[in-house]
């Protein structure tokens, strides 16, 4: 069996969950599948992995209409696949015409879903409309949907209620606990700025309007003095949402010293190193299908207080490897908390329990590890992924 596995994202291009979900995969899939990589950006050296760039004719267009001149591309090469695996809307246009093409069956693996992403109308304009009807049209034409969690297998099917709830599976987003794991290097924190013998909030994700960084930045205003705030954040969506930001961070570091702002990617041994000297992490999302950086935080060792929303609750054991934090949601896909003054009290006062008992965060830190090795495990999500390529062929 051959599988062509259409994304965005793909080493060394990777900047958010998605991508690191697909290369995971991939190198787990491998091991019995013969599996193509197609994806966006620069040419990759890895066998087996072809990347496309934007057509020269529309390198100045809508960014939703140079992601369809990706796809066109990718689709046109999949001639020789049995079956064609894509991720996120970006490719899924990919994988539906290589479908419709080749006569060959579609999986999708839903990592986010653009009803539920409003605001991206503020990055893409018009393009939004156009994601939109790319990300539908292959949804409910797919001969299987992977939802990352229960959560999104909901969300999914209240979005789309033509599709055929039998098609749509849940394979957790998994983590490489041998690569993912505590990784004390006291001296390599400070030349980051951090102080390893301070207490400290730890954020790892995106600048966008889902993970719900302007509600966390007023939530530390809250904390102790001596609490230090890490937040590694790039990859801003617009310069709207960064402009957001940029004001949130200044005008915290103006009232509170240990206010780090790490803008550029980490590599996985700096960041392991910064998420094992935290006391806690912290994923304040509105909108969070799973939330990787949530398992490779527990694999670290490091207790996560998250949003009760989306597939959060699914990874975080409240109490036992974490805490979650209770929210109220404006019902019309924005996420936006229906009392945000209460979401961001809220979150501060979890925040500062975790942070009064160091013993307990480290005991909830530990059991996080467990569950991480016992229950995300890219081996057992491999498998799943195979079980539902073979109903397929």
């Amino acid at each position: 069996m051959r599988v062509d596995l259409m994304t965005k994202e793909y080493p060394p291009e990777v900047y958010g969950g998605a991508g690191v979900h697909v290369a995971e995969l991939v190198r787990a899939l491998r091991t019995d599948i013969d599996v193509t990589v197609r994806c966006f950006g620069e040419t990759r050296e890895a066998t087996q992995t072809v990347a496309y760039p934007v057509p020269a004719e529309l390198t100045d267009a809508n960014a939703s209409l140079a992601t369809l001149g990706v796809d066109l591309q990718m689709a046109n090469d999949a001639h020789d696949a049995d079956l064609v695996h894509s991720h996120t809307w970006y490719a899924n246009g990919a994988g539906h015409l290589a479908k419709l093409l080749h006569g060959i069956p579609h999986v999708v693996t839903a990592h986010s879903l653009e009803p539920l992403r409003p605001w991206k109308a503020e990055q893409l304009g018009g393009g939004y409309r156009v994601s939109s009807w790319i990300e539908k049209t292959a949804f409910e034409a797919a001969d299987a949907v992977i939802a990352v969690s229960g959560g999104m297998r909901r969300d999914i099917l209240r979005s789309y209620p033509a599709l055929d709830s039998s098609k749509v599976h849940v394979v957790y987003n998994g983590i490489d606990v041998d690569r993912w794991k505590p990784n004390p290097d006291p001296e390599l924190v400070r030349r980051l700025g951090i102080d390893p013998d301070r207490p400290s909030v730890v954020f790892v994700g995106r600048i966008t309007r889902q993970k719900g960084l302007p509600y966390l930045l007023r939530a530390v205003a809250l904390l102790p003095e001596d609490v230090q705030i890490v937040l590694c954040a790039g990859a801003p969506d617009t310069p709207g949402i960064m402009a957001e930001v940029t004001a949130g961070v200044e005008a915290l570091q103006r009232e509170r010293d240990g206010v780090i702002w790490i803008d550029r990617l980490l590599p996985q041994h700096e960041l392991s190193a910064v998420l094992t000297a935290g006391t806690l992490f912290v994923c304040p999302s509105i909108y969070e299908p799973l939330g990787i950086v949530n398992l490779e935080a527990m694999a670290c060792g490091l207790p996560v207080v998250g949003t009760a929303t989306g597939g959060i609750p699914e990874v975080v054991a409240d109490g036992v490897t974490g805490r979650l934090v209770p929210i109220e949601q404006v019902d019309d896909g924005t996420g936006t908390p229906t009392d945000p003054q209460r979401f961001v009290a809220d979150l501060a006062r979890v925040m500062a329990e975790v942070l009064a008992d160091p013993a307990r965060a480290a005991e909830m830190g530990r059991a996080g590890r467990v569950r991480a090795e016992q229950e995300f495990s890219w081996h057992h999500i491999a498998a799943r992924t195979r079980e539902i390529y073979a109903t397929l062929l």
